[in-house]
């Protein structure tokens, strides 16, 4: 396995977490989501993330409604549902976990034994 191959790997499981992260913040429709995640360094295209957005829409943790845009046609914007913020409080109590275990194991010395 190259190391692009396993950056790809984990960009991916990190995908659902930094969008949920985003709506938290505000109301965002697709392509503001996007320009957020490559502002961020997380590059994602179109036809990742409408799937993604409409299987969280589906499992109940986004909300959407319709704002006209003096740019076109109505944009969707998406938010965080009730069932989306607590569901983001469980993600970050795992992220934190992860984040403690990864930092442990990087920080063990050599002179370790088990």
């Amino acid at each position: 396995m190259n190391i692009e191959n396993a950056k790809s790997q984990m960009r991916k499981g990190m995908l659902e977490y930094c969008v949920l992260l985003l709506l938290k913040h505000r109301p965002s429709y697709a392509s503001d989501i996007i320009q957020q995640l490559k502002q961020a360094e997380l590059l994602v295209v179109e036809g990742t993330l409408y799937p993604l957005l409409t299987r969280l829409k589906n499992d109940g943790l986004l909300k959407y409604e319709w704002q006209e845009s003096t740019q076109g046609p109505p944009r969707k914007y998406y938010a965080l549902s009730t069932e989306g913020e607590r569901f983001l409080e469980g993600l970050d109590a795992a992220w934190g976990e992860l984040a403690t275990t990864v930092n442990y194991l990087k920080n063990i010395h050599p002179e370790f034994h088990l």
